[in-house]
């Protein structure tokens, strides 16, 4: 069999004898490729780099891998063909989740991990903001005791920490801009009672005027239109809320005593460790007979002491809602109960006094 020399190099100039140029390293077709685990020499390779087209050496002996390691490593499930154990009969298998934090992490919030467990995502306040909360409900007490303008210092501090805390329990923050326009609202209305007297048509005149003014904010905003429209729910609920507060400065200030009181008293018993419906029950009780009280020991302090304590209940359950954070508690935990209150503090006052 004739050698033929790679890629035709060194090829004969003639028939007629010519001598031939050095021909390179020639190889027998029957050994063109060396078998497997076999290599060779070639002196030319510096010199010139031989591409082979079609299937190679690889291709053809090598059979395809699959990427069974790669689904191996990222599939969550078990393994395709072994079985799983049986439950024991009457026993269910836990579900594998992890405890819910309060810290959360960046994929999956408490709450979404509370929802996929079937846990209610409440976490009440605690001790410490119901301390804070009684704290604050004394000052409200005292200072309407000593007069007007007295209640109007830690009122101005209920409905600052009430703007900020709204904002922080809806997930927004820093929300400087909503925070600052409800608690501006609330300083308005404040400054518009006193001028009028303390009259309580002032505080719906504001919350409309801040209801518009909000709105304008918003449409403003260069945000999503989801974004805008939550946006706007937050700052005027916040402004509400922070206006509302101001019942106890329209309020009469034995009415205010009362209900102060009362909500004090009410949310450090809710925080006792009681079950739910016990701890309601208790703190009612407990609201009802400190309004008894303080209110001379007659039957409409404890009713207006019990009805301030219903208000301060709903705003403490609202704080409690969708796993919140530490700074929620020490904010909306301590200021929702009492600004809650405060309408019904004015409405309760007027009927019984």
């Amino acid at each position: 069999m004739t050698n033929q020399p790679y890629g035709g190099y060194g090829a004969p100039h003639g028939a007629h004898g010519a001598q031939e140029p050095y021909a390179p390293y020639q190889q027998p077709q029957s050994q063109a490729w060396p078998a497997q685990g076999q290599g060779y020499d070639d002196p030319f390779a510096d010199q010139h780099t031989q591409q082979w087209q079609g299937q190679t050496w690889e291709t053809q002996m090598q059979p395809p891998v699959a990427p069974v390691a790669a689904a191996e490593e990222t599939s969550y499930l078990p393994p395709q063909g072994v079985a799983e154990p049986a439950p024991v009969a009457g026993v269910e298998p836990e579900p594998e989740y992890g405890p819910a934090t309060l810290g959360g992490n960046a994929r999956v919030t408490d709450a979404q991990r509370a929802r996929a467990e079937g846990r209610s995502p409440i976490i009440e306040p605690g001790l410490q903001p119901a301390v804070l909360t009684a704290v604050l409900g004394l000052l409200l007490a005292g200072g309407a005791a000593l007069g007007t303008y007295a209640l109007l210092v830690p009122l101005v501090v209920l409905q600052g920490v009430t703007a900020a805390g709204w904002f922080r329990l809806n997930g927004m923050w820093p929300a400087r801009q909503g925070i600052a326009l409800g608690f501006l609202g609330a300083l308005v209305a404040d400054a518009a009672m006193l001028v009028a007297d303390r009259s309580p048509g002032v505080i719906l005149g504001t919350l409309g005027v801040w209801v518009l003014l909000s709105l304008m904010v918003q449409l403003r905003s260069h945000a999503d239109p989801d974004e805008r429209m939550y946006g706007l729910m937050a700052t005027v609920v916040a402004a509400a809320l922070a206006i509302a507060a101001g019942g106890y400065l329209a309020a009469d200030a034995d009415a205010v005593v009362v209900g102060a009181v009362a909500v004090a008293a009410a949310m450090v018993a809710r925080a006792l460790p009681l079950p739910t419906a016990v701890s309601v029950v208790v703190a009612l009780a407990v609201a009802g007979g400190a309004g008894f009280a303080v209110g001379g020991m007659e039957t409409d302090g404890a009713l207006i002491g019990a009805g301030a304590a219903v208000c301060a209940l709903i705003g403490h359950r609202v704080a409690s809602y969708d796993y919140p954070s530490r700074f929620v508690h020490f904010t909306a935990g301590v200021a929702l109960p009492l600004a809650a209150a405060g309408p019904a503090v004015y409405i309760l006052g007027r009927i019984f006094a």
